[in-house]
């Protein structure tokens, strides 16, 4: 009976295996998946994570790599090549399938992974010109021979690495998709960087406005979408004397006509991307040397969006957040400066209708003349299907996004023939600015450096040891009249066309102001006296006025201090307008749990901490009650977007008999106070309706119910419900899958010290102690110090492993 229970269970794991090594349909050979040799059970770590201490590899000299406790790279080199040869090794060792995957979706090659679900994205991806983008950088940084090889040399490092891995070895989503890592080609790492540039500066309202245009007119467009809201604090302060005599730009007589009203639009960035950053003097500070702090937000993922590294070879030793998949550091400090980022909105892409000569599509109009048109055939592989091929017509504009067959060919509702003019497809040099950046001793090297940068434009923060700070808004930016892009375009009119750039000494920028600190959080960048014209549809007004207001008071910073500015979860939009609010009531129509309510928020301090009722109750409120005054904007068979919270507080308090508080979602005639009520009761049925479902009191934490997701969505290898405070406009900007990516504090003493911590850790493997390390101390508002090494022997207690890289013998 033994025997035959042995030959049974052979049979049975025979023929299991031989039918899980079948491919069906999107599910992946479950027989390789899952075997315990090679599967997805090799991707498993121990707690202390085993590093091989010796490499034979193509650097030219030796190099040494020292993980600290949380297994960020210290790597020293005797020279370039080797150092971010290293950086490619050790960033792929641990980011691999990160680093090709987003690269695969900049370029729109989904569909070769995952099938024809995909397509429409890919599509939608290689009509934007992300990888025409790509070449024309990649070309630019070509003509300097520096970065070329130090791009060159990173790209080695990485494919040095996946030459080295065996099946059960790949990183656990290549198994799950059966898939695997192709050889990294120099070129992808401009793919990622215009992925970010779409990312933070892909985003447009002209399709929008245009609907809004032939909807509202005019004058109610300019009341409700004010360019220049009273009140606004913006970037560059207001003290600034614009010592330059501006472009000279005539404003043609333009007359929008638009006989349609359009309902389909490609897929928009998030438009919670942003950031917060700022930079004290070290006459505010305790001890008298500048303090640097920076939190990009984007959205809260894993592998996380960071990587954290330090590189030191001759000329260069700089720290910092790295993005994987180029070389260097993009946010960070070395021992003389430090920098960060956000996001300078502002509106770099613009749309114009091509008026086509004939059905070839092989001329249009441009004025008098007739200007020919270039065709790009857009290969698109098919996992389990036919390979698909798109023509793109490219303009001189750009690419001819929407035609014919796309977004659907069935569709009559999408913009047809309109061309996209964006400011990332021209030739940049993105990855020369950052390699300088990471070698600036001071603050004419940091102009210098910023030279070379054009897109996602950013706020550049500056702070260095010998105590200068600043603050240059950078990047490549039309010089436009007045109104140019709003709304869509005529591209056979040359006189709507961009005619030049704003040269970059007219940028908005600022050195040592008097008021003793600078900052940045996506506001506007300048006010009304400069010289030309300034328009975004999503300019923040809460969080930089909390920053400023907090740092005007600051006299003595410290470091603590701003690791608690970054933490700030006070409510300013509450502040601006619930007092207005709660005074609309008539709390004699309230029922007892409606008064509960009401006096949980008239208590409140206004600060969205995890524990906190009337953070949730607020939101809900303000939402349903923007629902009730923009309702004319809610149509679904047309795209619009209503205006920003800022501007609605504005027009409650200046206007509150405006017509647009006469809510079309009921037939009586209502006031504002009238919505209030309504909303007021419909945002304590939804508390009540979510008590119940969840069986307790309700509170911000749970009721936000922050999640950091898998890059493909997938619950067991994301953190679900992480208790942070903090949400949307404010400082601490933390909603439900968006928000602190990184936070750094760096004091620029004569011995540079920083902190920093984000939501994830080191490694993209999810069976690695390093995936999820940091989740804990970044929701407590906790930080790391972070450790800058000078030698190799540094710091012998906090080093997890050390590792040498050798040369390859020669033969």
């Amino acid at each position: 009976m033994k025997i035959f229970g042995f030959f049974s269970s052979l049979l049975i794991t025979l023929a299991l295996t031989i039918a899980l090594s079948v491919k069906i349909g999107s599910v992946p050979p479950l027989g390789y998946f899952l075997d315990p040799f090679h599967g997805f059970w090799q991707n498993a770590e121990p707690e202390q994570l085993y590093i091989d201490p010796t490499l034979s590899a193509s650097v030219r000299q030796p190099v040494s790599v020292v993980y600290d406790s949380l297994l960020i790279p210290h790597i020293f080199a005797e020279n370039e090549y080797d150092l971010y040869w290293a950086q490619g090794f050790v960033q792929a060792s641990h980011r691999l399938w990160q680093m090709e995957f987003v690269t695969h979706v900049a370029a729109g090659r989904i569909s070769e992974i995952v099938g024809e679900r995909a397509l429409e994205f890919d599509r939608g991806q290689r009509r934007k010109g992300l990888a025409f983008a790509a070449e024309n950088s990649w070309q630019a940084v070509q003509k300097n021979d520096t970065v070329r090889q130090i791009i060159e040399a990173y790209s080695d490092g990485i494919n040095a690495y996946i030459e080295s891995l065996k099946y059960q070895d790949y990183p656990v989503e290549y198994k799950l998709l059966n898939y695997r890592p192709e050889p990294w080609q120099p070129i992808k790492t401009a793919l990622l960087l215009k992925y970010m540039a779409d990312d933070l500066a892909g985003s447009d309202e002209d399709v929008e406005n245009t609907n809004a245009l032939k909807l509202f007119g005019k004058e109610s467009l300019d009341r409700y979408f004010p360019v220049f809201l009273p009140g606004r604090d913006p970037v560059i302060p207001t003290e600034r004397d614009w010592a330059f005599d501006a472009l000279p730009l005539d404003t043609p007589q333009i007359t929008y006509s638009n006989n349609a009203l359009y309902t389909e639009t490609i897929e928009e960035p998030n438009p919670d991307n942003g950031s917060n950053n700022w930079a004290v003097s070290g006459s505010r500070t305790r001890s008298g040397s500048p303090l640097l702090a920076n939190d990009p937000h984007l959205g809260l993922n894993l592998p996380s969006i960071w990587y954290l590294v330090q590189l030191k070879a001759p000329g260069v030793n700089v720290f910092g957040a790295t993005l994987p998949g180029s070389p260097g550091v993009v946010i960070g400090f070395n021992d003389s400066i430090a920098w960060g980022v956000t996001n300078a909105r502002r509106d770099v892409k613009d749309w114009y209708k091509i008026t086509f000569t004939s059905e070839s599509r092989d001329e249009y109009e441009f004025g008098s003349r007739r200007l020919k048109t270039q065709q790009r055939i857009e290969e698109i592989k098919v996992r389990g299907s036919d390979t698909f091929y798109d023509t793109i017509i490219y303009t001189h504009y750009g690419p001819v996004v929407y035609d014919q067959r796309f977004p659907k060919e069935s569709s009559t509702s999408a913009p047809r023939d309109y061309a996209m003019k964006w400011v990332a497809h021209d030739p940049s040099e993105e990855v020369v600015a950052f390699y300088e950046l990471n070698r600036a001793r001071n603050y004419n090297d940091y102009v210098k450096a910023l030279d070379h940068y054009r897109s996602p434009a950013q706020n550049f923060v500056f702070a260095s040891t010998s105590g200068d700070i600043a603050m240059w808004v950078q990047g490549a930016f039309p010089a436009k009249w007045q109104g140019q892009g709003r709304y869509l375009m005529d591209g056979s009119h040359p006189e709507q066309e961009w005619k030049a750039f704003i040269p970059k000494e007219h940028n908005a920028y600022v050195r040592n102001p008097a008021r003793g600190f600078v900052s940045s959080a996506n506001q506007i960048p300048a006010d009304t006296t400069y010289p030309y014209y300034i328009y975004d549809h999503s300019y923040e007004h809460f969080r930089n006025r909390r920053i400023n207001d907090q740092l005007s008071r600051t006299r003595r910073a410290t470091p603590q201090q701003m690791m608690e500015l970054q933490n700030d979860v006070y409510n300013q939009k509450a502040s601006d307008i619930l007092p207005l609010m709660l005074d609309s009531l008539d709390l004699s129509a309230l029922s007892a749990e409606g008064r509960d309510m009401y006096d949980i928020l008239r208590r409140w301090n206004y600060r969205n901490a995890v524990s906190q009722a009337a953070p949730a109750i607020f939101r809900t409120w303000w939402r349903a009650l923007r629902k009730h005054i923009w309702d004319e904007f809610a149509a679904e068979e047309i795209t619009l977007d209503a205006p920003s919270d800022a501007a609605t507080i504005y027009l409650m308090k200046q206007f509150p008999n405006d017509t647009i508080f006469d809510s079309k979602l009921t037939t009586a005639q209502e006031s504002l106070k009238d919505l209030l009520q309504e909303s007021f009761l419909e945002a304590q049925q939804k508390i009540q309706d979510w008590q119940e479902v969840h069986g307790t009191a309700v509170n911000w934490g749970d009721y936000k119910s922050t999640s950091i997701q898998h890059m493909l969505q997938l619950d067991p290898f994301g953190v679900s419900n992480v208790p942070v405070g903090g949400g949307r406009s404010i400082v601490s900007a933390n909603s439900e899958r968006h928000g602190a990516s990184w936070k750094m504090v760096v004091d620029l003493s004569e011995s540079v010290k920083a902190w920093g911590v984000y939501p994830g850790g080191q490694s993209g493997n999810p069976g690695s102690y390093f995936y999820t390390n940091m989740v804990d101390t970044w929701a407590k508002g906790g930080y790391y110090p972070m450790k800058f090494y000078q030698y190799p022997e540094d710091n012998p207690t906090s080093v997890l492993a050390r590792q040498t890289i050798q040369p390859k013998p020669t033969e």
